[in-house]
Formats: C-alpha cells, sequence, structure tokens
C-alpha cells in the first residue's frame, strides 16, 4: 500500500508487562477511510496495540506513523499528532460536573483553541449527528449508558480527529443499549471516517468492517475481509475461536 493511502502504519510493536509479551512483533496498517475491526479472546493483545496507537501505552520496540508522521521516537510533536486521533473508550469517562455541552466543549476550547460560540456550534452539529442533541443540557448521570456512549463519541468527533479508536465501546452497556451505539458506529462507517474498533460484536464486524485481524496470544494470526475470516479462516485458531463466538448455540443467543 502507498504510504500516502495508509493513516497508520504499525510495525513491528512489541509490548511487555511484568517480562511477558502483550504485542510480539505486531505489524498493521489501517488504510484511509477504512474501518478496521480487531477481534480475538481477551488477553490477546486487542486493547494493547489499540492503546499504543496513541501512545496510551508506550511500546518497548517497534514503529507508530500516523498520517505518514512518526508517533513513535521524537515525542516534540506528539501532543499535535494525539490530537488527530480519537479515542472511545469502554467507560465512558465523562466530567459528571459537567453538562454534555460542557462535556463537548471543553477540549475544543482547551486543545484545538476555539471559541465558545464556534465549540458550542460543533458540539451541537455532533450531538444531532448521534441523535441526542436534545440532551445538551442534561448532566451524565441523567442518561442512560447508551447515551453516555453517544454522547463520548460526539466528544470525539467534536475534535475532528482524523482517526477514531474504540476499545470495546459497548462491553459496558446493557444489551438493550449496544444496539443504538453499533448504529451510530455503523453510521460512522458509512461517512468514511478512518475507524480501528475492538470488539466483541462479530454483527459489527461482519456489517461495517473493511478488514478483520484476529489475534491471539500477543500477534496477528489473520487478517483479510469480513467473507474470508468469517467464512472462509485460513487458521485453524481463528475458526477454534469464531466457532465458540459464532457457532456455540450460547453464543448464537447472544450475538443474534
Amino acid at each position: 500500500m502507498p504510504a500516502a493511502d495508509a493513516m497508520i502504519e504499525v510495525r513491528d510493536l512489541v509490548k511487555e508487562f511484568n517480562g511477558l509479551r502483550a504485542l510480539d512483533g505486531v505489524s498493521l496498517t489501517v488504510p484511509r477511510g477504512k474501518v478496521v475491526v480487531i477481534i480475538g479472546p481477551s488477553g490477546s493483545g486487542k486493547s494493547t496495540l489499540l492503546r499504543c496507537m496513541n501512545l496510551l501505552e508506550r511500546p518497548d520496540e517497534g514503529e507508530i506513523r500516523v498520517d505518514g508522521e512518526r508517533l513513535t521516537g521524537d515525542e516534540r510533536d506528539l501532543n499535535r499528532i494525539r490530537a488527530d486521533i480519537g479515542m472511545v473508550f469502554q467507560h465512558f469517562n465523562l466530567y459528571p460536573h459537567l453538562t454534555v455541552l460542557e462535556n463537548l466543549t471543553l477540549a475544543q476550547q482547551v486543545v484545538r483553541g476555539r471559541g465558545r460560540q464556534e465549540a458550542e456550534s460543533i458540539a451541537m452539529a455532533q450531538l444531532e449527528r448521534v441523535g441526542i442533541a436534545e440532551k445538551a443540557g442534561s448532566h451524565p448521570r441523567q442518561l442512560s449508558g447508551g447515551q453516555q456512549q453517544r454522547v463520548a463519541i460526539a466528544r470525539t468527533l467534536a475534535m475532528n480527529p482524523k482517526i477514531m479508536l474504540f476499545d470495546e465501546p459497548t462491553s459496558a452497556l446493557d444489551p438493550e443499549m449496544i444496539k443504538e451505539v453499533l448504529e451510530v458506529m455503523l453510521q460512522l462507517a458509512r461517512d468514511g471516517i478512518t475507524m480501528v474498533v475492538v470488539t466483541h460484536e462479530m454483527g459489527f464486524a461482519q456489517a461495517a468492517a473493511d478488514e478483520v485481524v484476529f489475534m491471539d496470544a500477543g500477534r496477528i494470526v489473520e487478517q483479510g475481509t469480513p467473507e474470508g475470516v468469517f467464512k472462509n479462516p485460513a487458521s485453524d485458531r481463528t475458526w477454534s475461536f469464531l466457532s465458540q463466538i459464532l457457532y456455540h448455540p450460547t453464543a448464537a443467543a447472544v450475538t443474534g
């Protein structure tokens, strides 16, 4: 892939915790405007890889480039590059004492240097985009989990990121709230936003991903199109994992 077509380039990434390799030489390219979904069992390194992509975790070895700029190494431009990387976490990380609108405008004013009026205009547009503009004056405690996660997504969008990273964004939600968040994410995918998503929601992966990456034991075992990975996995380990998630009777009831 030409460098101009790559939004994130990860090369030979290694990350250790207490002598154990969470990432063992991972290389991955995320194309511009595409959705890459990372799946795998717990402890496979998925979230660690995602957190390394904006240096919330600092790799021990390897290189990361974002839109052609090196994120690892010389950190003089780290904050500027990081400002272009949006992150949505499992837990919503909203400021409880601020209203929804204030949660969306704070980072815009501090990081992007926008005036209050401009920040509020952008915030309202993004709240409208995720379907909760009427909640602008509410506090997080007055919202459902699904609504809070949509606020978190809108807050990230308001920063105009070049790429959005999602770390299991529905794992803290009740089952009935998952759908509303996934619908927002599906629309973002249709809008052509570059996204890397760590998730256990196989239906979302099949519907939204341009590429699916399966990880196990800190390595990428397999990657390819959703149809290829889900319907004809090349690796026995991928097949074993998917057979438990997709084809086990109790799993099928959960994944729908």
